[in-house]
């Protein structure tokens, strides 16, 4: 968590990473899922990435400004539409990774 008292902040990040057996495909199939996503109550940013040090994997990096925000995205059609459209398109199902940052004034 960030911050102190009643203006606290809970950022939430998650990570899902992707391995392609169609990497043009899949890379077409998440762009649009950031697109559209970014625009969801509680965004606070939604990055697509690809890996430097493995071929073929794509790493989609969210930060959600509630732990609330990040689950109603899941179970939104945006999330939904892309699971469905990745059918065929990896290697094994996504990793998904939920995250809490560290401040850099926790670590003092």
């Amino acid at each position: 968590m960030v911050g102190s008292g009643a203006d606290e902040v809970q950022l939430t990040m998650v990570t899902m990473c992707f391995d392609a057996i169609d990497p043009d495909s899949l890379q077409s199939v998440l762009a649009r899922y950031v697109v559209l996503s970014r625009g969801h109550q509680g965004c606070r940013n939604i990055d697509l990435a690809l890996s430097s040090t493995a071929p073929d994997r794509f790493v989609i990096v969210q930060k959600w400004d509630s732990p609330d925000s990040q689950r109603a995205h899941f179970d939104s059609p945006e999330m939904v539409e892309m699971a469905r459209a990745c059918a065929g398109l990896l290697v094994h199902p996504p990793q998904i990774d939920l995250l809490e940052p560290i401040s850099a004034h926790d670590l003092g």
